[in-house]
């Protein structure tokens, strides 16, 4: 008769162990609350100090404020997207390192748009590193470089552009060079590498297919970021009685020609496709009017939108104009491939992104499958007074803003498939 209290009493001094052992095992299973909280980690890989910080810099506040949108109405799958900047000061060697300091912490989603030079360093990078590490790859999510060569023979699966290439841009400039019989000489003057380097060679093109009539009377390449006074090259422009400058400069090299270009007096069309980035519209001012034009994905003055009430708000918050288009749609059709693959690996992310369709501010974009290149609609802008038919907002307090001349939709500028992607 003792003997059965005895077992009793064992048996539930054993319990409290038993609940231990159940709570180790049930935790193997059950999902941690502290993995489901952590943030979904984006490097912002770019120029954040040096000579073309400025468009970095605003591009960074940008990007941020549409991940600030998306976090707001609850993140993704209950994560906050959290965006680190890391400063590859211009240069393809140091963003390399870069990029292996974001991998170290533990990111998977690389973002970066300022240089192709420095896109091609990270694109090899990126390739090298997920052939050899398989299960810590990395996701290229580009934004902003524009050589055409990343999405045609330098594809591969783990790059994806949300922006069209610099052959695709031309065609929004060339329904105005083809109106505009009072153009007859041309000059060509870009930055010496990748981008200003297919520039240069996509004007030719260009030229040859919609005005043969045309002549270039200067191809022109510069040393990127190196050059204080484009006096010299402004010159050589007015000593070749050039009608039009056609130029893929963007930032500094940009603003400090066309300032050059006012000081000289040069009278001159500058069909100038990113004339609309941070700094280059204060540099032209009043010099700019009716005479330059650029290329734009979404400009303030296309009318009412809840996107251009942000893009406002931004403005005065920031004291920047805004917006970079692909800004907004990296950080929006990543959300949207997060919750349709309901995982965060970036295999997975990848593959729900080809053939990706988001409808944004200007209507709908998608990405090719076969390469990864983003499809969209494109404006060619021209710089006027504000207050003219058009122009309700200036750009960057000049009393200038952006009016569109053309907008060129998707069909009008799709570039043929030259590189398919292998998916690993």
């Amino acid at each position: 008769m003792s003997s059965c209290p005895q077992r009793s009493t064992r048996f539930l001094t054993r319990i409290p162990f038993l609940l231990v052992a159940l709570v180790i095992a049930w935790a193997g299973v059950l999902p941690r609350s502290g993995t489901a909280a952590e943030p979904i980690r984006i490097a912002l890989i770019e120029p954040l100090s040096g000579p073309f910080s400025n468009v970095a810099q605003a591009g960074f506040h940008q990007f941020q404020a549409e991940v600030d949108v998306i976090n707001a109405r609850g993140g993704v799958l209950g994560r906050r997207i959290e965006v680190t900047g890391f400063d590859n000061k211009s240069s393809a060697q140091e963003a390399t390192i870069q990029l292996q300091a974001a991998i170290d912490q533990g990111i998977r989603f690389v973002t970066q748009g300022s240089g192709s030079n420095v896109a091609h360093a990270l694109n090899d990078a990126i390739a090298k590193h997920n052939a050899r590490n398989p299960d810590r790859a990395v996701l290229f999510l580009n934004a902003g470089s524009l050589d055409p060569a990343l999405t045609n023979d330098k594809c591969q699966f783990w790059l994806f552009r949300f922006v069209p290439h610099g052959q695709m841009m031309l065609s929004a400039f060339s329904e105005a060079l083809a109106r505009d019989k009072s153009v007859k000489r041309v000059y060509l003057m870009n930055q010496d590498y990748a981008w200003g380097q297919s520039v240069s060679r996509s004007a030719r093109e260009l030229l040859a297919a919609r005005r043969p009539d045309i002549e270039i009377v200067g191809d022109e390449l510069h040393p990127m970021g190196k050059v204080k006074d484009f006096a010299p090259y402004v010159t050589k422009i007015a000593s070749s009685k050039a009608d039009a400058v056609i130029t893929g400069n963007w930032g500094n090299d940009l603003s400090l020609l066309v300032r050059a270009a006012k000081d000289a007096g040069l009278r001159v069309d500058f069909f100038a496709l990113l004339a609309g980035l941070t700094g280059t519209p204060a540099a032209i001012g009043e010099a700019g009017n009716e005479a330059v034009r650029a290329v734009h994905f979404w400009h303030v003055n296309l009318g009412e939108s809840p996107y251009r009430d942000r893009a406002l708000a931004f403005r005065t918050k920031f004291k920047e104009d805004c917006c970079w288009l692909p800004n907004h749609l990296v950080p929006a059709m990543l959300a949207m491939a997060i919750e349709r693959a309901q995982s965060t690996d970036p295999l997975k992310v990848a593959l729900a992104l080809e053939g990706l369709r988001y409808t944004g501010p200007t209507g709908e974009v998608r990405i090719r499958p076969e390469d990864h290149q983003i499809m969209m609609p494109m404006y060619g802008t021209v710089f006027a007074k504000a207050g003219s038919p058009g122009v309700k907002y200036d750009a960057e307090g000049t009393g200038y803003g952006w009016k569109t001349d053309a907008r060129v939709e998707v069909k009008d500028h799709v570039p043929p498939v030259t590189c398919r992607v292998q998916t690993p």
